[in-house]
Formats: structure tokens, C-alpha cells, sequence
């Protein structure tokens, strides 16, 4: 069974999506699940080897794996800030007294202005130097050298910084870049953004738990909501987001329909999720098929087939595209965050008021043994694709 991992790997450019698990299979099973759309990674599937981050964003290509832009007549294509604000019942705009950081590898010497352009679309103000709500630092927090250029991690920070400003449109944004992918920069980038005063530090990548732990106290900051994606080839641990310190983020298959909400959502087959075999479980987590840590606590939209706008570089200057992968739940989780503003325990907020968050029901994202079914099938209550399922407003986000 190939997971969208290999299938990238082995067919270049573009692969459909058909993650862990067969897609027929899926439709079979469940009428909602998503349909296949030809997608390439942001950043390279190579770079995930032993100490170094791969991130977890995936483009809508067409079949030939060009990059699928909006023409500026149609208007951007994907979901836009109403969508998701819309979808996960958030009414508040933050306060600019609330920073949210992003935190990424390389330069991106065009990040204002494309975070700007995609704000200006979407009628929400600007975030700039000048008025003081943006600020761009290297992984030391200096401002005089900044790391090489890296277009994936480019198209990577653009979701990040128009996810966080889509949902918390007031908040301040800091963002970090570190000097590259290895694991001990991005690191200390998250040590930098929390030094610099974040309230919310996004990070949407991950890589393989075994050699994770020296970079674990990294991530380990009380009081600060500390977001990372879980991963988008299926069930499988991914750390950072296997920390207990951290808010593992999953990902669904959003879409509208005729019920009182509006919407209705399944796990996404590619999001990441499973029992760590090295971190303890922390105090306020209990499933009984996992004795240590388990992802995901949290979910939100990541099928590239519901994927969100976004305006970045897309190789030839920039432009509008649609992004998938937990690249784009982690970051949307970290803006309900800051919008909160409240204060922050790990996820404990979240598994203390599991009644504020709409229950995933249906997907899967693998196939786990008979014990374990949760670990890969989401189901009421907890499981392992969307933790306790997706925002229903503000209350599991942060004590106020």
C-alpha cells in the first residue's frame, strides 16, 4: 500500500493524492471521503532523513504537475478566511496585543508583501514594519543576516503567515526563519519566537521521532501554545508534534453541506497519527491503547481537495494557488489561539472542554490492529486522525 510519500518520490512532480489507504476503498466505506487531486510537496520529500524537518504543505497541481493558479479574473480559488472562519465558529478578530509566531527554514525575502497581498484580498488590514504588526528576525532574532532562499520553504511560510491571518486578522506576527531544516535550528527559531514574546508559535513540519529527543526541549515552553502538524503520509508518529509540550495538530476533509452548521467534515487519509515509542503520555491524555503520548490532540481542514488560498511564490513570481497537508491546520490551529489570547497548558485546555469542538466521526488514515482501531479510524470521541475533533469557537483554546 503506497502512502503519498512514496508515490511523490517515485513519480516526480505530481502524484494523486491516495495516501495510506485506498482510496476506492475509502469511498466504499465512507460516501464523504475526499476525491483524489494531483498535488506536489512544498518541500522536498529527500530532506526528511535523519535530523532535519520536512514540511507538511502539498500544492493542487494539474495532472502534468504545473501548479494550479487562479487567474486573476475568477478570483482565488480554495477556501478563503469566511470559509474557515465560518466553519470553525470564529466571530473575534484578536487583539494586536496577542503575537503569533511563525517559525520556518530559509528566507523568504518577499514575505510582507505576499502576506499583504493576500490580506488585501480578503479585506483584512494590513500587517506591516511600518505599523508595527509584522516583524521578520533570523533564527537569533537579528535582522542583518538572514539565511539562503528556499522557494518550498517559501511557499511553506506563505500558508503559514495567511493561515494565522485569516483567523486572528489583529494579532501581531512575528516570524522566525532559521538558518536551515535541521532539526537543533529550527529549534532554536521556537526559542528565539518565545523570547521575542509569542503567545503562539506555529510550526508546520516534522520528522522522524527516533532521533527527535535532543530538540525536545525546544518545544518546551508553559504558557505559550506551541502548534505542530502531525504529518501528511498517514498513520505514523511525527515529532515535533509527538511532544507532550506540543499541540499535535491533525487534518480533515472539510466541505459545506445542508446541516445546521453548514459543514461537515471526516479525517483526512493523510493525516498523521500514532502512539510515540519514546515520549510519556502526558497526565491529561487517557486513551487505553497507547501508554505513551498520542497524536493528535486537535484537528482542522488539510485535504488538498478542500484546500485553502494562498498567495506566494510560485517559481515564476508569485501568485494564487491552493495548499493542503497539516502545513495548513497547524498554523489555522495556532490563530484560534491567539485570538483566545487566554492562557495556555499544552493541549490540556482542549481536553478539558472537548464539548466546545465538533466530533470527526468518519475517515481513516490507515489500518491499525483490532485494539487500536482509534489510532487510525476516526469514531465518536477521541481518535487518533483529529484528537478530539475541530473548533467549535473559542473555549478549548486558551483559559480566560
Amino acid at each position: 500500500m503506497r502512502t503519498l510519500a512514496s508515490c511523490a518520490a517515485s513519480l516526480g512532480l505530481a502524484t494523486l493524492l491516495t495516501l495510506s489507504v485506498d482510496a476506492r476503498a475509502q469511498e466504499a466505506a465512507d460516501a464523504n471521503a475526499p476525491p483524489e487531486v494531483a498535488v506536489v510537496p512544498a518541500c522536498a520529500i529527500a530532506d526528511d532523513h535523519d535530523g532535519y524537518m520536512r514540511c507538511h504543505a502539498w500544492i493542487v497541481t494539474d495532472e502534468a504537475g504545473n501548479v494550479r493558479e487562479s487567474s486573476p479574473l475568477d478570483g482565488p480559488a480554495g477556501l478563503h478566511p469566511a470559509d474557515l472562519r465560518d466553519a470553525y465558529n470564529i466571530h473575534k478578530n484578536g487583539s494586536k496585543e496577542t503575537t503569533i509566531a511563525i517559525v520556518d527554514a530559509y528566507h523568504y525575502p518577499t514575505a510582507q508583501e505576499d502576506m499583504n497581498v493576500y490580506r488585501k484580498q480578503f479585506g483584512i488590514p494590513p500587517c506591516t514594519k511600518a505599523n508595527g504588526c509584522f516583524r521578520q528576525v533570523n533564527q537569533h532574532g537579528g535582522t542583518r543576516k538572514f539565511p539562503i532562499v528556499n522557494i518550498g520553504w517559501n511557499q511553506e511560510a506563505a500558508l503559514d503567515l495567511e493561515m494565522a491571518s485569516a483567523m486572528c486578522p489583529k494579532c501581531r506576527i512575528l516570524f522566525v526563519e532559521a538558518d536551515n531544516n535541521h532539526s537543533p535550528n529550527l529549534g532554536k527559531a521556537v526559542d528565539t519566537a518565545v523570547r521575542l514574546g509569542a503567545h503562539v508559535v506555529s510550526n508546520s513540519y516534522g520528522g522522524k521521532e527516533h532521533w527527535s529527543p535532543p530538540s525536545e526541549h525546544y518545544y518546551d515552553h508553559p504558557g505559550v501554545a506551541i502548534t505542530a502538524s502531525t504529518g501528511d503520509s498517514g498513520l505514523g508518529v511525527s515529532s515535533p508534534a509527538s511532544y507532550p509540550s506540543v499541540i499535535a495538530v491533525g487534518g480533515t476533509f472539510l466541505r459545506r453541506d445542508a446541516s445546521e452548521r453548514g459543514w461537515t467534515e471526516t479525517a483526512w487519509n493523510g493525516a498523521g497519527s500514532g502512539c510515540s515509542q519514546i515520549y510519556d503520555k502526558p497526565k491529561w491524555q487517557h486513551d487505553k491503547a497507547c501508554a505513551r503520548r498520542m497524536a493528535a490532540d486537535v484537528s482542522a481542514v488539510a485535504a488538498p481537495s478542500t484546500g485553502v488560498s494562498v498567495y506566494g511564490p510560485t517559481g515564476h513570481g508569485s501568485g494564487w494557488m491552493v495548499f493542503g497537508g497539516t502545513s495548513v491546520s497547524a498554523p489555522l490551529i495556532g490563530g484560534i489561539y491567539g485570538v483566545n489570547g487566554g492562557e495556555v497548558n499544552a493541549a490540556q485546555n482542549i481536553y478539558q472542554h472537548t464539548e466546545n469542538l465538533y466530533d470527526v466521526t468518519s475517515g481513516s488514515n490507515g489500518q491499525c490492529d483490532h485494539k487500536g482501531q482509534y489510532r487510525c479510524n476516526a469514531g465518536p470521541g477521541y481518535d487518533g486522525p483529529t484528537g478530539w475533533g475541530t473548533p467549535n469557537g473559542l473555549k478549548a483554546f486558551g483559559d480566560r
